[in-house]
């Protein structure tokens, strides 16, 4: 009997590292793919990103609307509880066998709660990572705690996920799923990015994605975004490529800033609510540098030999590569890290960059471990002292 798989993807960057393993999954004779879509993806607000997965051709077996108009914290935690329902029925109608996540949102406590509840169980994709600077970060240990099978990026990961008390035999590192898609998708020109964009490459070129540090306040995150536009509207030549923020709390303070500066900047500055995978992808080629709190910024940016500019805190814990560097959200360092990306020491050692997340064939090895799982055995868990 085939074996149902159900993905569950509820941003962006959730899907864009998943797609190859959605990919291997579909391909596969013995294996049932079944997706279901929620969160950023259903709101025209962050991009309606659902249009890029039904244009990749995949059949979405469920759409959960989750996501209310608020940013505030109420509105998020209302958010949750309503995906709690939402995700019990759709476990109820789709029965799958296993369900598949990947990263630290908060949608993800529910999510998995009403999959542990129906006695489902389910594979965590990137646990075991830290994020100090994120109230996500308790979310993805959490959800470590919430699964049954682990894929983790790198070794001192695993470890950490062992240590949570995982049973050894049941983590495994495959490195990061994302990082597939340079491999198999084919890239677009510069000049075809620039019709598809309206958009003129410059001298030089940077793409910037800010999120806010939930651990933060309001008045904090928003004075930290400014002094990151004070330094950027003072590089000179220099084409400024904005991707919207999330939807965490604080969010639409940062996208209401950045489209304030970008009417008073349009000749050099541009803004997009989602570029999509292979836009994204596609734009990394072409720029000097990275620039925000992304994630993608520590994890795939490194392998296309481009600096990263990681911003305040997000991404504390996170393993870098020798093309990061680290900067706190203050005008004067901000200044002089823009200024180090070109000195030409800097640059002729990204050549020799090394990804530390990438590993070959990452969401074969994934996918070929889940249909080699005994379910019914991995419904049975206990906590590992090591």
């Amino acid at each position: 009997m085939k074996r149902k798989i159900c993905v569950v993807t509820a941003t962006r960057a959730e899907y864009g590292a998943m797609r190859c393993l959605l990919e291997e999954i579909d391909n596969d004779p013995d294996l049932i793919l079944q997706l279901i879509v929620t969160g950023t993806h259903l709101s025209p607000e962050f991009g309606y990103t659902l249009k890029e997965i039904e244009a990749d051709g995949y059949h979405i077996n469920k759409k959960i609307e989750m996501l209310l108009s608020s940013d505030s914290a109420i509105g998020v935690s209302k958010s949750m509880g309503l995906a709690q329902i939402s995700f019990a029925e759709a476990y109820d109608e789709l029965n799958p066998d296993l369900v598949v996540v990947i990263g630290d949102r908060y949608e993800l406590i529910p999510i998995v709660s009403a999959a542990n509840i129906a006695r489902i169980p389910v594979a965590h994709i990137s646990g075991g990572e830290l994020t100090e600077g994120a109230i996500d970060e308790i979310f993805r240990h959490a959800v470590t705690k919430l699964s049954h099978i682990h894929f983790t990026s790198i070794q001192e990961y695993a470890d950490r996920v062992v240590r949570m008390g995982e049973h050894p035999s049941r983590v495994y590192t495959v490195g990061e799923p994302g990082l597939d898609n340079i491999k198999r998708i084919k890239l677009l020109s510069k000049t075809e990015l620039e019709g598809l964009l309206g958009i003129k490459f410059k001298q030089k070129n940077l793409l910037i994605t800010y999120h806010p540090e939930t651990c933060e306040s309001l008045e904090a995150i928003r004075n930290s975004f400014a002094d990151i536009l004070k330094a950027l509207v003072e590089c000179k030549d220099t084409q400024l490529i904005f991707t919207k923020s999330n939807a965490d709390v604080g969010g639409r303070e940062i996208n209401k800033m950045i489209d304030e500066f970008v009417a008073l900047n349009g000749d050099r500055a541009a803004v997009f609510t989602s570029l999509g995978q292979l836009k994204y992808l596609s734009v990394l080629q072409f720029v000097d540098a990275v620039v925000g709190n992304s994630s993608s910024g520590i994890v795939e940016v490194p392998s296309f030999k481009v600096a990263t500019i990681n911003i305040g805190g997000r991404q504390k814990g996170r393993i870098r590569a020798a093309s990061t560097l680290d900067v706190e959200p203050y005008y004067l360092e901000l200044k002089n890290v823009f200024e180090t990306i070109y000195e030409p020491t800097f640059k002729n050692n990204l050549r020799n960059v090394i990804n530390p997340y990438e590993q070959p064939e990452t969401c074969k090895k994934i996918k070929d471990i889940i249909k080699a799982l005994n379910f019914s055995q991995l419904k049975i868990k206990s906590f590992y002292d090591f």
